[in-house]
């Protein structure tokens, strides 16, 4: 293998694990923004799926140069909440 197509086979796969960060992220978002409506309509939530996805990105980091994310709880939740009403 050239160190062109060395190059080039890296470039993608760092591209590659940043598009799947990407998307997980995203899926984080979706699920902290759900959690926050239910909080502030005063609807019974959880972070489960949160932190589920959280243990995903965080694994995913491990083998690539992503960044990790924190575990939300509850509290969290409320908080952002009660800040921003």
């Amino acid at each position: 293998m050239s160190v062109h197509e060395a190059i080039t086979a890296h470039t993608r796969k760092m591209h590659s694990h940043l598009e799947q960060f990407q998307l997980l992220d995203e899926q984080r978002e979706a699920a902290i923004d759900q959690a926050i409506a239910q909080c502030k309509s005063g609807q019974p939530f959880t972070v489960e799926v949160i932190n589920r996805i959280t243990a995903s990105i965080n694994e995913h980091a491990k083998h690539g140069i992503s960044p990790t994310r924190p575990y939300v709880t509850e509290d969290m939740v409320r908080d952002h909440v009660n800040r921003t009403v």
